[in-house]
């Protein structure tokens, strides 16, 4: 009795040993895995595209300063930003918008207007100094 007792054992440990992960399994892990993946790059994306509007928008403004020093020494010159470099500007910092465009820079009033073509280029809306209604 205790010889067959041992064999139906020896037989269910061997079953269970045998007995691994089907391909319908491994492909629902791998789907729920691809799913988070997706869901997190999502967001990094957002946040990215977000962090990217704010830098060129702090760009502006930091160059916007700049030409208003300027022209205060310059009246009635508009500089471009190679005038700005060195004196006026930190020459190791970035010149250019995160999109690798360089700033516009207009000198039509008192005022002057420095902004970024953004992420869309010449078409799309341009990221000014001040903030923008569609900023969150």
């Amino acid at each position: 009795m205790q010889q067959r007792n041992d064999k139906i054992l020896r037989r269910t440990a061997a079953s269970v040993a045998q007995r691994g992960m089907t391909l319908i399994e491994i492909m629902i892990v791998i789907i729920i895995m691809a799913m988070i993946a997706t869901g997190v790059s999502l967001a990094v994306m957002r946040g990215l595209k977000r962090s990217q509007i704010k830098d060129a928008r702090i760009g502006a403004c930091t160059i916007r300063s700049a030409v208003q020093l300027y022209m205060a020494d310059h009246p009635r010159k508009c500089p471009s930003i190679e005038d700005l470099a060195g004196d006026y500007l930190d020459s190791k910092k970035r010149l250019q918008d995160p999109w690798g465009q360089d700033y516009t820079i207009e000198c039509e009033s008192d005022d002057p207007d420095v902004y970024s073509a953004g992420p869309e280029g010449e078409g799309g809306k341009p990221i000014r100094c001040e903030k923008g209604e569609d900023e969150e």
